[in-house]
């Protein structure tokens, strides 16, 4: 379930406080899958345990298993910004965000920051808003007996933004299909379910944020795809970003934390105060003095940052993470926002 509270929690808390890879995300090829009579589906056969009990491959088949062209297929509309979507970027709040399935360029304000590395390296991040520590699933389907997914075959996945359980992060789940599937018959959820084929939940975690076609984001850490991936969503053509600059893996379940120090020009509680006073920074500069607690590389490192915010008084002392853990705290894990990294200089 989506978790609301925690969003809640983040914005009366800030308001307050003055008072008291498998696959993963980059799928296996272009997608461009045409459907024949040859489609290495005929002459399936009805055998007991194969999960496929009374499956046909007719044109009408209502199992979705006529293979499908994505190129054709209908896109999926995404507003990263409604009111149900977004927690600190919301079009409510701020009307100047894109529109609904508008493309967004998330190279421009508000959606990048500059700020500081554990020992005051120069460190900038893409702002994908909060998001719930548990992860979403992302379907990745694989031949019986084969390693490799199944070339052309987008992944699959069962929410976007808005949705109840949506997260830029995702578990990936393995789906084991007969060995004479084809790519793109299956291109939902319910397909899955309704098919009865093995599914294995990974270790594996990615981070794929789901936006509007036409999005770009240029910036990314090494040789990092810097491209729109497509995936499946009921039948639909969703496109998400893809960042790698470090392996995740699900912890306990949930996506993984580091923490993030971070300074507001009006301190929370007070009238204006919080997110929507926005970072201090210095003077004609967007370098701000917030500071990440680890890097690509590092063992904890990751894109999931746990805000603690300290007193703006604190901002010419902080420098690195030794100054801003002494600098004076006004809130502890107030929020978990997807932050990747994507220059360290």
């Amino acid at each position: 379930m989506r978790e609301d509270s925690t969003r809640r929690r983040f914005v009366a808390t800030l308001g307050v406080v003055g008072a008291g890879t498998i696959a993963g995300c980059l799928g296996t090829g272009d997608g461009e899958s045409t459907t024949t009579e040859d489609d290495g589906m005929d002459g399936m056969t009805t055998t007991e345990g194969d999960g496929m009990d009374g499956m046909t491959t007719t044109e009408d088949d209502d199992m979705g298993m006529e293979p499908m062209d994505p190129d054709a297929a209908e896109r999926v509309a995404v507003d990263r910004f409604s009111d149900d979507a977004g927690t600190l970027l919301k079009r409510s709040a701020n009307p100047d965000l894109p529109g609904p399935d508008e493309p967004v360029d998330f190279d421009q304000k508000p959606f990048w920051h500059q700020g500081l590395g554990p020992d005051g390296e120069t460190v900038q991040y893409y702002h994908f808003d909060v998001h719930p520590l548990a992860p979403a699933p992302i379907y990745v389907l694989f031949r019986e007996g084969e390693d490799e997914p199944v070339a052309d075959q987008l992944n699959v996945v069962g929410v976007k933004p808005g949705d109840d359980g949506y997260n830029d992060f995702w578990q990936v789940h393995r789906v084991t299909v007969p060995e004479d599937y084809a790519a793109n018959a299956i291109t939902s959820v319910d397909a899955i379910d309704a098919g009865d084929y093995p599914v294995e939940a990974t270790s594996t975690l990615v981070n794929c944020p789901v936006v509007p076609e036409g999005s770009t984001a240029e910036k990314h850490v090494g040789d990092g795809d810097t491209g729109l991936t497509r995936g499946w969503y009921d039948g639909k053509v969703l496109s998400y970003f893809t960042f790698t600059e470090a392996p995740l893996e699900v912890a306990n379940e949930i996506v993984p934390l580091s923490p993030i120090y971070v300074t507001f020009n009006t301190n929370p509680g007070e009238d204006g105060g919080g997110p929507q006073s926005g970072f201090v920074t210095e003077d004609g500069s967007p370098q701000n003095h917030n500071v990440v607690a680890s890097l690509p590389g590092d063992d904890d490192y990751s894109p999931f940052w746990l805000v603690n915010v300290y007193d703006n008084a604190d901002f010419e002392s902080v420098s690195d993470l030794a100054s801003a853990k002494d600098a004076e705290l006004l809130a502890q894990g107030t929020a978990n926002v997807n932050c990747p990294l994507v220059t360290v200089e």
